[in-house]
């Protein structure tokens, strides 16, 4: 199992960014995949997750109404399109799927958002 994300980078406030995650090595369509994030000295925390049976999705209060998340199964990848970013966005997102009871995370991509 492997996941690679990708796609971070430095905006100003307001702007937006899509970041994704390519998977491979399982069965992709039948697993949820999420995303995550750390800021400097905090702890990691949750930001959206897709699943993989109905594609049903879930929002931290924090990104709801500003980052959408979406999946293109024959591409084995994850998206989460970030809009109207917030300094206090910055971080490095990591996306992360649960594969026989272990979790797998990608290697995490930087986001910075200026203000």
């Amino acid at each position: 199992v492997h996941l690679q994300a990708c796609g971070g980078g430095s905006v100003q406030a307001g702007g937006f960014l899509i970041v994704s995650c390519a998977a491979s090595g399982f069965t992709f369509d039948d697993y949820a995949i999420g995303w995550f994030r750390q800021a400097p000295g905090k702890e990691r925390e949750g930001v959206s997750c897709i699943s993989g049976s109905d594609g049903s999705t879930y929002y931290a209060d924090s990104v709801k109404g500003r980052f959408t998340i979406s999946r293109d199964n024959v591409k084995r990848t994850v998206y989460l399109q970030m809009n109207s970013l917030r300094p206090e966005d910055t971080a490095v997102y990591y996306c992360k799927t649960v594969y026989r009871g272990r979790n797998y995370w990608g290697q995490g991509t930087l986001v910075t958002v200026s203000s």
